[in-house]
């Protein structure tokens, strides 16, 4: 099986000292998911864009913390989770200005829009939402591609480690064919 992976940027093809011609794969997922991380996780975003997220929610419905904390993950694909650090002081704030009032509904505040907070969020309206252009892409763009690198990575792996030599012979024309497809697709635009 030596040579089953063209050597390239992620190390297909390398062994890890011991002899073992597949190390390189494993080296390759760990870089993938690596890179795909720094790309999609742990996204920041600053204090205004937590507000108007908050804004924008409640303008929709009553909501406790958690629930705006989970719609933000939601709507943005994954790419934002504001902390509860980030989120709660700004539900404080935004009701010390008179934008929102709590109520206080099964042992949880529950927050809800001022007539102040309803004009606000219909000046904020004329605006995409925070959580529209996290990373000045799309939110599917976030989501969808690194989570289909990682499970190619995981199919890869996988037939390295149990398929035939033919098998791995097939599978390394399939990834050839990929990448060549997505520079293609690099290239049109």
């Amino acid at each position: 099986m030596n040579n089953a992976f063209p050597s390239g940027p992620f190390g297909f093809g390398a062994s890890n000292g011991n002899g073992n011609p597949l190390a390189g794969v494993w080296d390759a997922m760990d870089q993938l998911r690596t890179s795909f991380e720094q790309r999609t996780g742990g996204s920041r975003m600053a204090r205004g864009d937590v507000r108007a997220a908050v804004i924008s929610l409640l303008a929709e419905s009553p909501m406790h913390g958690y629930q705006i904390i989970s719609e933000i993950s939601t709507r943005s694909g994954g790419a934002w989770k504001p902390s509860a650090g980030s989120v709660y002081p700004t539900l404080q704030l935004l009701a010390d200005e008179g934008l929102i009032s709590a109520e206080e509904q099964g042992g949880r505040k529950t927050y809800s829009l001022t007539e102040a907070g309803i004009a606000e969020s219909e000046e904020a309206a004329t605006k995409p939402a925070p959580w529209e252009n996290v990373g000045g892409r799309p939110s599917g763009h976030l989501s969808a591609l690194p989570k289909a690198g990682m499970e190619l990575a995981s199919a890869t792996a996988q037939l390295a480690r149990t398929g035939t030599p033919e098998q791995v012979e097939e599978g390394t024309a399939v990834l050839e064919d990929a990448r060549r497809k997505l520079y293609a697709i690099l290239a049109e635009g």
